[in-house]
């Protein structure tokens, strides 16, 4: 210890009060002022060494170091913090939120109760909607793939019709005599008329084409059956299923009713009203026009209840319905009739619609009698 040192020992006893075991406290008493003096001297002294000695010891280039690398540590942990929302593809196009805005209302910050609201939220607005299940054999299918179904049954249906025209042509000829001399006045007097040299061929292929008709209606219900069957509940297969025997019956039904009851009354009618002004003249096509339409309309007209029946049982809609519309399905017939009749009079047109009118409002009373 070198010379400097030893005054600031001997000082720092002072100010902490110790004494030297060998001086009698007569002399510490008697020098009392005189130490208080030195201690403040000394104690400055003190402070004024320890500035000197500390003051070097701190580098200010430790210290810009520290605040450089500590910077360095925040830039880091901000980097990994983009890296990670980055990452995260669920974020990706939204705006960045307050977490005081996240949750909670306005400004409030959000606190752990508001947590169970927003996943209440959040599933509620996720659960899928349940619709009407269908039938489990139904499936999705492309609009194309649909068309190119119903375009391949309509062909079988086409086919079916073809074979059964094709089967009646050769037979033609008799089923012409027949015909004529059922519904034609005085067939021995009033025979055919020619007047072209195709009309023969052409009316054997219309009255042969008439049983195609008959043949391919039950053909078209059972192929839009086998169009509709994957949509269709089991009870609804069964309906349609009997409705093919019901529209080959209701059919014949409908042509049996033109032949022996509505074409007689218009060929009457036609005779009644010319022979008093000119003589009668029965063109073979023209007669055979009248006589394959009214018989082909009329099948169709009767299948009337069995589109009734369907409809009512897939509960497409209902007799109160129906009933309800009524004066429309008049109307609508009475249009059809005038569309699809070969007769300028108006006897056959009014003679199909009363028909309509008469099956459609019967189906009704039926359902209505038997509580459906």
């Amino acid at each position: 210890m070198d010379d400097s040192d030893r005054p600031r020992d001997d000082d720092s006893a002072a100010a902490d009060g110790s004494t030297d075991e060998d001086e009698p406290e007569s002399d510490a008493a008697g020098e009392g002022g005189e130490s208080v003096e030195s201690v403040d001297a000394a104690s400055e002294s003190v402070e004024s060494e320890v500035e000197a000695e500390v003051g070097p010891e701190v580098d200010p280039a430790a210290v810009d170091a520290d605040s450089t690398a500590s910077a360095d540590a925040d830039s880091a942990a901000s980097a990994a913090t983009g890296s990670a929302d980055a990452a995260d593809p669920s974020t990706d196009g939204l705006p960045a939120t307050d977490d005081a805005q996240s949750l909670g209302d306005g400004g409030t910050p959000a606190t752990t109760a508001d947590a169970p609201t927003a996943d209440a939220a959040t599933a509620v607005e996720d659960e899928p909607f349940e619709g009407i299940e269908g039938p489990e054999t139904d499936e999705e299918m492309p609009l194309a793939a649909h068309i190119e179904e119903m375009m391949r049954r309509l062909a079988v249906v086409f086919l079916i019709g073809g074979l059964a025209t094709l089967v009646v042509v050769t037979e033609s000829t008799e089923l012409i005599n027949y015909f004529w001399s059922y519904h034609i006045p005085a067939p021995l007097e009033n025979r055919p008329r020619l007047y072209g040299p195709l009309e023969l061929p052409l009316t054997r292929l219309k009255v042969a084409g008439l049983a195609g008709v008959v043949v391919g209606l039950p053909a078209f219900v059972y192929e839009t059956y086998r169009f509709m069957r994957p949509g269709l509940y089991e009870t609804e297969r069964r309906y349609y299923l009997a409705a093919v025997p019901t529209s080959l019956i209701l059919g014949g039904v409908g042509i049996a009713f033109a032949h022996f009851l509505v074409l007689p009354a218009i060929f009457s009618y036609f005779t009644t009203y010319t022979s008093d002004a000119a003589t009668i003249a029965f063109g073979l096509a023209e007669t055979f026009n009248l006589i394959v339409i009214m018989l082909a309309f009329m099948a169709i007209v009767f299948q009337i209840p069995l589109f009734i029946m369907l409809a009512i049982m897939m509960n497409l809609v209902t007799r109160q319905w129906l009933e309800a519309k009524r004066l429309i399905f008049w109307g609508s017939f009475l249009g059809i009739a005038f569309l699809f009749s070969p007769d300028p009079t108006g006897m056959a047109p009014i003679i199909v619609t009363l028909t309509m009118i008469a099956l459609f409002e019967g189906t009704l009373a039926i359902l209505r009698w038997t509580g459906n």
